[in-house]
Parts: structure tokens; C-alpha cells; sequence
């Protein structure tokens, strides 16, 4: 599969960037910085706990390529709502592989992207390509990019894979200067997805009785998200605002909005705090029940397409370590967010209420750029 689609992403980069490199001109967009970064995580809700370390390096080379390299952990927990009540607790580990490569060629920048993630009983695999072109003297940028990925499903206490799902996700965007303090921009994606879409450990009632979920085996989604950055240093020194929405939809008849807004302050030399807002409302698959009262074709019973609420406060700090010499930099950064979580028509088995919980989710990041 990766062959393949490489033989077509390498024919589309020869018929998008071709002209451009033929014509020698001067490149105008620049390459990331060189980065390394390690970080440890920490979620911890809903009977779910997952820990572990995450490392990123990013190197230019002779200025014309940036490759970058990603290795993340998970150490998973989990007595969740759905494993409690169908199954027992487990653990397992996952872990995850990113790569990628940006060049330049005159006002863009092309970068190609590999993904791969296992688990004991799954494994995600995908490449990706994103083209980003500066018009009007930077003022400006234009994104397009698609990405292919593929997954392999098993279930623990089977031999090899039941099952396997395809992803094709196509995303656009464009992000304007409109003022020297004010940025905003507009990001599409869309989605199609067909193969196995359910889990094979979780469980539908029908009349009360426990059953195995069936899930369509296509999908496709859209969304759409407005972002908006401003400058507020004039009402308070070193402060900004940002503001996003995003809408989202798909034909399981889901429909979902998230709405987010942050401040930004510098409160002292080298120090930088950002706190956060977050809302999300989301209303129920068109064959999503609780308790189904008649047998459909479909039926699952996964609490995230059902009729739910959420919100997510979040405080994020950074410390910039002083005097080092141009070009150098390094950052402490610490991340806390309190999740919390409403659900409407899943119930607690246990309890017979609506079910709810709340998650703790923390980073500690050291960065550096050279």
C-alpha cells in the first residue's frame, strides 16, 4: 500500500513543483527551525490512565531539506465505562513513529510526512503530503494537503487480524495578515473512511440484552474551522487573543461544534502564560441507542457518538532561559488541562444515571532550538 502511494505522491510533486524549479528563482519561505524536544504525559480520567515519554528532532541539511523524527509512549490503563461494565481491565503499551521532510522550492513549502503506531492488538499506519504556498509578499498562505492510512484490527485471544479499515482525509486552508496585530485564517477537512469503524470488544443492548456493535462500514465527514489571532499589546502589554470555531458533520448524522478561547501574557522576563477555554456539544449517530427497542441493521452503543457535552479549562506556562547566544534558544514548558465530561443518553450501568467524569491531562516539555 505505502509503494504504491508513494509512485503517486512522487508523480504529483514532479507535476506541482516541477515549473517552479525550473525557473531557479530565489527561495522566499523558509524551512522550520532545528528542534529537539522531549516530553512526558499524563491523562488520567474516566478509568483511563496513560503515561509515557514523547521525543522530536528536527535537522536541516545544507539548508534545502528539514527532516524531523518523532517516537511517542502510551502506557495504557484502562477500566473505562465501556470495559468495566463488558469486560475486564487491561493494560497494554503503544507506541508511535512520526516522520517527515519540508523542503522549499521559491514562496512554498512541500513536506511529506510517515506515520506508524502499534498496539498489541492494532496497528495505524499512513503518509501524508502538504503543500503550503505564500502569495501577495507573504501577506498570505494557501494549504492543501492529503494524507492515506490504513489499519489493521485484531482482538486479543484470536489469531491474527480480523479486520482492516481505510482512512483518506483532504485538508485546505488559507491564513491572512489582515492588519500587523490581527491574523485569521480558514481550514477545511474532509474525510472518508471504509473497513471496519467499531471495536470488537465493545457491546450494544438490544432490549436489554448485551450484543455485539455493527457499524456501518463507510463514512465520510466534513469540518470546517475559523481562527482568529489579535495583538492586544496596546490594551495590555505583551498580550494576545485568539478566538476558533469549528463545525463538524458527517452521514452517521453526527453533528458537532467546538468553540475555544485563549489569552496569551508575557507576566515577567522570559515568562509566558496562556489559559484556555474550551466547549464542545455533539448530537448522537443516527443509530446510536442506549437501549436499542427493536433490531436495525446497525446498532452500537459507543458512548462518542452519542449525545454528549464536554469542556476543557486549560493553563499552559513557558520559561525562556536567558543569555544564551543568537540562534539558541531553550524552553521549559509546563501544560495542565481539566476535562470534563456530560453525556445525555449513555447510561452508567452501575448506577443507572447519565454517565459523566472528568480528566486530568498534564505535559512537562523541555525545547530547544539551533
Amino acid at each position: 500500500m505505502l509503494r504504491r502511494l508513494f509512485t503517486a505522491l512522487r508523480g504529483l510533486l514532479k507535476a506541482a513543483l516541477g515549473g517552479a524549479v525550473a525557473t531557479g528563482a530565489a527561495q522566499a519561505a523558509t524551512l522550520p527551525e532545528n528542534k529537539a524536544e522531549a516530553m512526558y504525559h499524563v491523562y488520567d480520567g474516566g478509568g483511563v490512565k496513560a503515561t509515557g515519554p514523547a521525543l522530536l528532532v528536527r535537522k536541516s541539511i545544507a539548508d534545502r531539506v528539514s527532516l524531523s523524527a518523532q517516537y511517542y509512549v502510551d502506557a495504557v490503563s484502562n477500566a473505562s465505562i465501556d470495559v468495566v461494565t463488558t469486560a475486564s481491565p487491561f493494560k497494554e503499551k503503544r507506541t508511535a513513529w512520526d516522520f517527515s521532510a519540508d523542503t522549499v522550492v521559491r514562496d512554498s513549502t512541500v513536506s511529506l510526512s510517515l506515520s506508524r503506531s502499534t498496539e498489541p492488538d492494532y496497528i495505524a499506519e499512513g503518509v501524508g503530503v502538504d503543500v503550503s504556498h505564500e502569495v501577495f509578499g507573504g501577506m498570505t498562505t494557501i494549504s492543501l494537503g492529503t494524507t492515506r492510512s490504513r489499519d489493521l484490527v485484531g482482538k486479543k485471544g484470536e489469531q491474527g487480524w480480523i479486520d482492516q479499515a481505510s482512512h483518506w482525509q483532504y485538508r485546505a486552508g488559507i491564513t491572512q495578515i489582515l492588519t500587523p496585530r490581527w491574523l485569521v485564517s480558514v481550514n477545511a477537512e474532509a474525510v472518508s473512511d471504509s473497513g471496519y469503524l467499531g471495536s470488537p470488544y465493545r457491546a450494544a443492548r438490544v432490549f436489554g440484552a448485551a450484543v455485539p456493535e455493527r457499524n456501518p462500514r463507510t463514512r465520510s465527514s466534513r469540518a470546517v474551522k475559523l481562527r482568529s489571532l489579535y495583538d492586544t499589546g496596546e490594551l495590555v502589554a505583551g498580550s494576545s487573543l485568539r478566538a476558533e470555531y469549528r463545525r463538524f458533520w458527517d452521514n452517521w448524522d453526527i453533528s458537532a461544534s467546538t468553540t475555544e478561547v485563549g489569552w496569551a501574557q508575557h507576566v515577567a522576563r522570559g515568562w509566558l502564560v496562556d489559559a484556555s477555554f474550551r466547549w464542545y456539544s455533539q448530537g448522537k449517530a443516527l443509530f446510536y441507542s442506549d437501549n436499542a427497542q427493536r433490531e436495525t441493521v446497525y446498532v452500537s452503543r459507543n458512548r462518542q457518538l452519542s449525545t454528549f457535552k464536554s469542556t476543557a479549562l486549560g493553563l499552559r506556562a513557558s520559561y525562556t532561559w536567558p543569555g544564551l547566544p543568537p540562534g539558541y534558544d531553550v524552553k521549559f514548558i509546563g501544560a495542565y488541562e481539566r476535562k470534563s465530561f456530560k453525556f445525555a443518553d449513555f447510561t452508567d450501568l452501575r448506577s443507572g444515571q447519565p454517565y459523566a467524569y472528568s480528566a486530568n491531562v498534564l505535559q512537562l516539555t523541555v525545547q530547544a532550538t539551533f
